[in-house]
């Protein structure tokens, strides 16, 4: 039987939202504000037990007001059903929760520019065409740089894994195709640590996670920890299951710290996120929460999440992507979205117009990565959401920006 909680509280972080006077929009799926949520709960339960992770949680939040919604089991082994407060690894959810955050600091604090070269900042990396690739490219995918290489097996050290991203030739001209690029995702996070002289974890910690009371977000989770994290792939490289310590082979190489993978979280803190990026995208107070502020201005928020078009077609904005055709964002999320997904089974879209967040956390990667089933689920999630919030022809007029 699906089961169903919605809390409906204004939070801190999304009460500009809920204050007399704010934007309206009107949800007619919720006759009075009260949702219909059994066919969300029977599509994510029917894709649990059809296989396509043991467990998940989706979480949304419209305007503040929160639903949850619980499937399956934590690991195959682990019969206890996950909740908000379970600890999924995020993959490459950091890239846009950590280093693209990270980056929008840098970049009203006056220590990175966009269109600077890369070299500017990392004189290791350049070199030829490499000489012409900016933090720009990097953000949008664009940078000619390859997709992936196995640094943990082509290394004996981080030291000399950053020196061999760093070393490794374009495929392409910059700004010439659009290719997703964890290499690109390590070069910028070794940015934003030369720039702040810090390392990634330490900055995110102190200028993201503790302003937005996100205490169940981190990288290097403690193992008092381990009990609420559930578990990943059975590894062939480290000979175990994966729990608590990163899936991503390249960020566990590298310490288990690094802007593309690395980071655990639990749904309630990503609301949170979501809720506290949404606001902040709708008016420039909205970087403020519980009197501490993260600087960051309304134009770069809309600046980072606007579709850049540095190549034609391309879907990517800067760190984060926009809906598109056959995307996880579904069909119904409005041109102003914005999102990401992670390699473990997890992803986060964002509606600022509707000041809707949508998170779903799965572990599709236990005990095995050679499992697609949950691909689907998470378009089918998204346009669910939205079904239930403002009816069945709710939909984007318009998916290019």
């Amino acid at each position: 039987m699906a089961r169903r909680r919605l809390t409906l509280i204004c939070t801190a972080l999304a009460a500009a939202a809920c204050r007399p006077g704010a934007p309206h929009y009107p949800a007619p799926g919720c006759p009075e504000g009260r949702c219909e949520w059994s066919r969300l709960a029977a599509t994510v339960d029917s894709a649990i037990a059809a296989g396509a992770a043991p467990g998940a949680v989706v979480a949304v939040s419209i305007r503040g007001i929160r639903y949850l919604h619980t499937a399956g089991r934590l690991g195959l082994d682990l019969p206890q059903r996950p909740d908000t407060r379970t600890l999924y690894d995020l993959a490459s959810l950091t890239k846009v929760i950590a280093l693209t955050t990270m980056t929008m600091i840098a970049l009203d604090e006056h220590r990175v520019a966009l269109d600077s070269p890369v070299v500017h900042y990392l004189p290791s990396f350049g070199g030829g065409e490499k000489d012409r690739v900016t933090i720009r490219h990097l953000l949008t995918h664009s940078s000619g740089l390859r997709a992936h290489r196995p640094l943990w097996l082509e290394t004996p050290g981080r030291d000399s894994a950053l020196g061999l991203v760093n070393a490794t030739p374009l495929d392409t001209m910059p700004g010439v195709r659009t290719l997703y690029s964890d290499l690109g995702a390590i070069a910028l996070t070794e940015i934003i640590e030369s720039v702040y002289g810090e390392r990634i974890d330490q900055l995110a910690a102190e200028r993201i996670f503790k302003p937005l009371s996100m205490r169940s977000t981190r990288y290097l989770p403690p193992s008092a920890w381990l009990p609420r994290i559930a578990p990943t792939e059975m590894d062939p490289w480290r000979g175990h299951i994966v729990r608590g310590e990163v899936h991503d082979e390249n960020a566990a190489w590298l310490g288990g710290v690094s802007g593309h993978a690395g980071l655990f979280s639990d749904a309630e803190d990503l609301l949170r996120f979501g809720e506290w990026l949404s606001n902040a995208w709708l008016r420039p107070s909205g970087g403020t929460t519980k009197g501490r502020a993260i600087p960051i201005s309304t134009a770069t928020i809309r600046e980072f999440t606007r579709r850049q078009n540095v190549v034609a077609g391309s879907s990517r904005a800067l760190g984060w992507d926009t809906p598109s055709e056959g995307s996880s964002a579904g069909t119904r999320l409005s041109a102003a979205s914005f999102g990401h997904t992670g390699f473990t089974g997890t992803s986060l879209w964002i509606d600022p117009e509707r000041q809707l967040v949508i998170v779903l956390l799965s572990n599709r990667v236990h005990p095995t990565r050679e499992n697609p089933r949950l691909g689907p689920l998470r378009a089918l999630v998204a346009d669910r959401v939205v079904e239930t919030l403002f009816g069945s022809g709710a939909g984007r007029a318009d998916s290019v920006r």
